[in-house]
């Protein structure tokens, strides 16, 4: 018998744009169905958490209705100040026994209250000492996942599951173009007004943090400097060639980035984890910003490259142009990796 082909989608729900993306999974692999996005005004969306709820149910509706996705059920993701990502150390116990101690130990660990907020968890090694255990503990407040599920429900879709941006740009990327073995990766993905930080080994996450940092700092540093709208700084960076020098703005920010890497990699090397990072890759809108991956790599004396999280899918029949698709791939990363969750969970 053959497999029936089967559809997921990913509904990235950003701070500049509402990005969807729809895989067919088959027996010849995963096949890009549609990949479209639908711009947000300024200040929908702040630091992960919706100010105008209708304005982003519009974009959503919107996005589905012209791109006639086949499938309403989808995978949102979840970031920003309202998710707490660590790792913990518990007693060794069955995943069933995990499951009703980890409320106990989130609340040594969480500063919320233990009812505002929604968990999850993973057993990353049942060795970590005597008769202790490593967990990755995942909290996310109650109010930030209720919000987009209303969201979803508005637009007429039904939410079918809930991830961390971080994981699902690290599932996008690490799919097509796994690091090698041993190696540790620094996985940014570099969103309007949030970065999601992932170092990962072998596909386990070593450290994670949301850094509230953006494109928007860069285009507000531009801004700044030159007295000008966002629009109209918009506008004069996509002109070719440039009237606008920004040199000095794109080294701030690759200076601010490497400064905060260098945090996390400081926490790494103090724990003895790792030593150093073997490649930094960069993905979402902020990593098309000319010259950043340059800047960066200087900075942190490593190769920086820009993930393409369609490697190793099939774009034949894909909502968006060959070249226009190829060109944004990078912005959809998150979207991608939520609509490989269920890949990755089977």
């Amino acid at each position: 018998m053959f497999e029936r082909s089967r559809t997921t989608v990913g509904l990235d729900i950003g701070a500049s744009s509402v990005k969807l993306v729809e895989l067919e999974h088959g027996e010849g692999g995963v096949r890009v169905l549609h990949a479209a996005e639908k711009a947000l005004e300024p200040e929908t969306i702040v630091d992960g958490e919706i100010m105008d709820r209708a304005l982003v149910v519009e974009a959503v509706r919107s996005l589905f209705d012209s791109r006639a996705a086949a499938r309403r059920r989808v995978v949102v993701g979840v970031h920003g100040r309202g998710v707490i990502v660590k790792k913990i150390v518990m007693d060794r116990m069955s995943v069933q026994e995990a499951a009703e101690a980890i409320y106990w130990e989130a609340e040594q660990h969480v500063p919320y209250d233990i009812h505002d907020i929604a968990l999850d968890f993973e057993i990353l090694d049942v060795d970590k000492g005597p008769k202790q255990m490593q967990v990755l503990l995942v909290a996310a407040k109650r109010e930030l996942i209720l919000n987009l599920a209303e969201v979803v429900r508005e637009a007429g879709l039904v939410l079918e599951a809930v991830d961390v941006n971080g994981f699902a740009a690290q599932n996008a990327l690490e799919r097509g173009a796994p690091a090698p073995g041993g190696e540790v990766s620094a996985l940014l993905n570099i969103g309007a007004d949030i970065t999601n930080v992932n170092v990962v080994r072998d596909g386990v996450p070593l450290y994670t943090q949301d850094l509230s940092l953006g494109g928007h700092s860069y285009l507000q540093s531009i801004q700044k400097a030159y007295h000008l709208s966002r629009e109209e700084v918009e506008r004069a960076l996509g002109q070719t060639p440039r009237r606008l020098d920004t040199t000095a703005q794109l080294e701030a920010f690759a200076a601010d980035l490497s400064a905060s890497l260098e945090k996390s990699l400081n926490c790494l090397r103090s724990s003895g984890e790792a030593d150093q990072v073997g490649r930094i890759v960069l993905c979402g809108g902020g990593a098309q910003i000319g010259g950043l991956a340059a800047a960066l790599g200087r900075l942190q004396g490593a190769p920086v490259t820009i993930g393409d999280p369609l490697l190793g899918l099939s774009r034949e029949g894909a909502g968006a142009p060959g070249d226009e698709l190829a060109r944004s791939a990078p912005r959809f990363a998150v979207g991608v990796g939520l609509a490989l969750r269920k890949e990755r969970a089977s």
